[in-house]
């Protein structure tokens, strides 16, 4: 159900990193990756999977909005998510 702005404290503006912004030029990083990163945390950090579950929900969408600017590279086991990474 729609809330009232009054609602809130603060409203601040609703940006997002850049790709340029997330990623060093010569790394690929997976989507779980990529949904620590948007969220200020190191790549690597150990989450629980409730969090990670909502992190994804912001990173999937970034994706795909800035796919113009990534490339893709297939998992490289059955196991394993693919990659994405700066386009250059």
């Amino acid at each position: 159900m729609p809330v009232p702005k009054s609602e809130f404290d603060s409203l601040p503006p609703c940006d997002f990193y850049t790709p340029k912004e997330l990623f060093e030029t010569d790394q690929m990083y997976t989507v779980y990756e990529i949904a620590r990163l948007l969220q200020g945390l190191e790549a690597d950090v150990n989450i629980d999977r409730e969090t990670e579950d909502i992190l994804l929900d912001w990173a999937i969408p970034w994706i795909m909005t800035n796919a113009d600017d990534l490339v893709v590279a297939e998992p490289r086991h059955d196991d394993e998510p693919g990659y994405y990474g700066l386009k250059e």
